[in-house]
C-alpha cells in the first residue's frame, strides 16, 4: 500500500476530486489530505503570510497521523516567492516529520529537466502582477515564458470556477506558439483532462499542475508513475 500526503490550501476545491479521478481504480494506492488557511493569491504582505511555514508544518504533522510514505505540499506559491522557499520547506517537513517530501513546483522543475524543457507557455487563473513575478521568479531558473495567458483573479475559491473550455482555449493558445511545454500553474483549476487532450491534438507537452503534483509524490514515494493512465505524457 502507498499512502500519498497532501497539503491542501483550503479553499481549493479541485484538486481532491481530480487527484482522486487519476488515482480511480490503481490497487494499493491511496491520497490523503491535510489543509491550511489560503483564501487568497497576491503578493501584498497578509496574501504572502499564508505560506509561512507554521501552519504549513502543522498540517503535515497531522499527515503523519496517517502514516502516509510522502507528504506533498500540492501548491504553486514557489512560483513567485522563489524556488529556496519550497527546498527549505521540504527539508523543514523532512526533518520534522520523517516522512519524504516534495511539492508542485519542485516536481514541476524536475520535469522541466526530465523532458528539456526551456521554452514554456504559461496559463494561470492569477493577476498581472502575481504573473510577472512568477515569470520573473522562472527566467531566474533557466526557463524562458514565451507566452503567457492569465484570468486576472485573486480569490482563491473562484478559480475552482473557471470551466473546463475557458482552460482549453488558453492553453490552445499557448501551444500554438511551439514552446517545449504549455504549463497550466494552479492547483484549483480543473486542467488535467486539458493536458492530455490538447497533448494530443498538437504534440506540445502540458503539465498540470495536480497532475504534477501527483507524479513527484509517487516518485518521491518510489512508487512508478505510469500506475496513472489516461492523463498525460508525464506519466
Amino acid at each position: 500500500m502507498t499512502r500519498l500526503g497532501m497539503l491542501t490550501p483550503s479553499s481549493n476545491t479541485v484538486l481532491e476530486p481530480v487527484t482522486a479521478e487519476m488515482i480511480h481504480g490503481v490497487p494499493d494506492l491511496t491520497m490523503h489530505v491535510s489543509r491550511f488557511p489560503v483564501t487568497e493569491i497576491a503578493l501584498d504582505r497578509t496574501a504572502l503570510q499564508q505560506f509561512d511555514d507554521a501552519p504549513i508544518l502543522g498540517a503535515a504533522t497531522l499527515l503523519t497521523h496517517a502514516k502516509v510514505d510522502v507528504i506533498a505540499w500540492n501548491g504553486t506559491s514557489a512560483s513567485w516567492l522563489g524556488l529556496d522557499h519550497d527546498r527549505r520547506l521540504v527539508e523543514r517537513i523532512e526533518a520534522e516529520t520523517g516522512t519524504p517530501a516534495t511539492t508542485c513546483v519542485l516536481g514541476l522543475f524536475e520535469l522541466f529537466r526530465k523532458f528539456a524543457v526551456r521554452r514554456i507557455g504559461l496559463v494561470t487563473p492569477y493577476t498581472a502582477d502575481v504573473q510577472a513575478r512568477i515569470v520573473e521568479r522562472y527566467r531566474a531558473e533557466g526557463i524562458d515564458c514565451i507566452f503567457e495567458r492569465h484570468l486576472d483573479i485573486r480569490d482563491n475559491y473562484a478559480f475552482g470556477t473557471v470551466p473546463e473550455e475557458t482552460i482549453a482555449a488558453m492553453v490552445r493558445e499557448a501551444a500554438a506558439q511551439r514552446p517545449d511545454a504549455v504549463v497550466i500553474l494552479c492547483t484549483n483549476l480543473r486542467g488535467a483532462r486539458v493536458a492530455a487532450t490538447i497533448e494530443a491534438e498538437t504534440g506540445v507537452l502540458v503539465f498540470d499542475s495536480v497532475a504534477v503534483t501527483l507524479w513527484a509524490s509517487l516518485t518521491r514515494a518510489g512508487a512508478p508513475p505510469s500506475v496513472i493512465r489516461g492523463f498525460g505524457n508525464i506519466f
